[in-house]
């Protein structure tokens, strides 16, 4: 067995090998033919004398020793990519940060809370191109080479590191009262097939269904009507012209609720929501320029 110093650069592959998982999507992403990158891993192998993947037609998976080496491997190249960061000129240039940090966020986010954070991160770090990307698809940020995303606590991916980045949001039904007055006020969600709804279809083309809870019971309901659209925004802008209700986050409908445009129906049954989250790659170290976003959400977000 040799026994020389590791080869860091065969770690790497390792690791790119057992977070891919598998030779070909890794080598995709590293620019290499999967037969170079089998070959360059089982050169580590002979190494170490021990094998650190089982192989077979359909999948790989480590071995334990290749797990052991995989963890330990992940937390010192961690700190090394780290103290090298710190120490670009990008990071230690005059003017301060530079570089650039690309976030996917879901559109309703993006004009519901986005814009004072991302002010008040350009404020401080003028230097960094920040790059947003509004998709209500439930995006691969690794994949598709963002530094971030954004999500609802529910439906962040396995893996990730996340931070919250905003109280609890609600979801409301809202229409214009000369709309409601039309029908009897509805005592529960059923009676919400009175009126029309304006209802909404995902990226992946499922249709947004309306929840409701109140104490242990919770309802699905899906509102009838004509009229189907894929934003939050225009959803709240069809129901201020009377074309249906609307069940639209509350805060997006605050100001027209205060004005008396429109009219909530049912908030008792309205559930209290789940918060924004920032999240991140947990397996890659933190650029100098999304761990400053970091720190200002940790300075920002509201309290729980």
């Amino acid at each position: 067995m040799n026994t020389a110093t590791p080869d860091l650069g065969q770690i790497r592959l390792l690791l790119a090998v057992a977070d891919a998982p598998g030779f070909r999507r890794a080598a995709l992403q590293l620019g290499l033919s999967p037969s170079a990158l089998s070959q360059a891993i089982k050169r580590l192998e002979a190494r170490l004398g021990q094998p650190l993947l089982l192989r077979s037609t359909r999948s790989v998976r480590l071995t334990e020793a290749g797990e052991r080496l995989c963890a330990a491997a992940r937390e010192a190249l961690g700190r090394l990519d780290q103290a090298w960061q710190d120490l670009t000129p990008s990071a230690l240039a005059p003017g301060g940060l530079q570089g650039r940090l690309r976030l996917s966020v879901p559109r309703s986010v993006a004009r519901l809370m986005m814009g004072p954070l991302l002010a008040a991160y350009c404020r401080r770090h003028p230097g960094v191109q920040l790059e947003l990307s509004t998709d209500d698809a439930l995006v691969d940020i690794v994949a598709a080479g963002f530094d971030a995303g954004v999500r609802f606590s529910e439906r962040l991916p396995q893996g990730m590191v996340a931070l919250p980045l905003s109280a609890p949001q609600r979801f409301v039904v809202v229409g214009r009262p000369e709309l409601i007055a039309t029908a009897p006020p509805p005592r529960q969600p059923q009676d919400l097939a009175r009126w029309p709804g304006i209802r909404q279809r995902f990226a992946s083309g499922a249709l947004f269904e309306w929840e409701f809870r109140q104490g242990r019971e919770t309802r699905h309901f899906m509102p009838p009507g004509p009229l189907t659209v894929d934003d939050q925004a225009v959803v709240l802008a069809a129901a201020l012209e009377g074309a249906g209700l609307a069940y639209v986050y509350e805060q997006l409908a605050r100001e027209a609720l205060a004005q008396g445009r429109l009219q909530c129906l049912l908030p008792e049954w309205c559930p209290p929501g789940t918060a924004v989250e920032l999240y991140y790659p947990g397996r890659r170290q933190a650029s100098p320029a999304l761990r400053a976003l970091i720190e200002l959400v940790r300075e920002t977000a509201p309290r729980s």
